[in-house]
């Protein structure tokens, strides 16, 4: 489902996004329970693969910086799109909690 949404998004968002588009996930320091989650879309000829992870699921090209891998690796990405909400879920079985919106987590 993740890949369908984000093929989605990205047939909708083609004109503003860059060519080669990758999709980029990463954590970063923040949020209430200590990471965050991050998620966007970069040009494939910003991955560097001195510092980034490069792969590919089911026809979309994804870039992970290697310290975000460390916290990310066996993660899968869902995507939710019900009544209450949409949107990108992270199932991360690295995580020893996370706060209630689910956008931080805390190793």
């Amino acid at each position: 489902k993740a890949a369908k949404g984000v093929k989605k998004i990205m047939d909708e968002q083609k004109q503003q996004l860059p060519d080669n588009v990758v999709l980029r996930m990463g954590v970063r320091g923040g949020g209430c329970s200590g990471f965050e989650y991050s998620l966007g879309f970069d040009s494939e000829s910003n991955v560097n693969p001195v510092v980034d992870e490069l792969a590919e699921a089911h026809g979309v090209k994804i870039a992970v910086d290697k310290k975000s891998l460390l916290y990310l690796n066996g993660t899968e990405l869902d995507f939710y799109d019900g009544l209450d909400k949409r949107g990108f879920l992270f199932n991360n079985p690295n995580a020893s909690g996370s706060c209630g919106c689910g956008s931080s987590f805390q190793v």
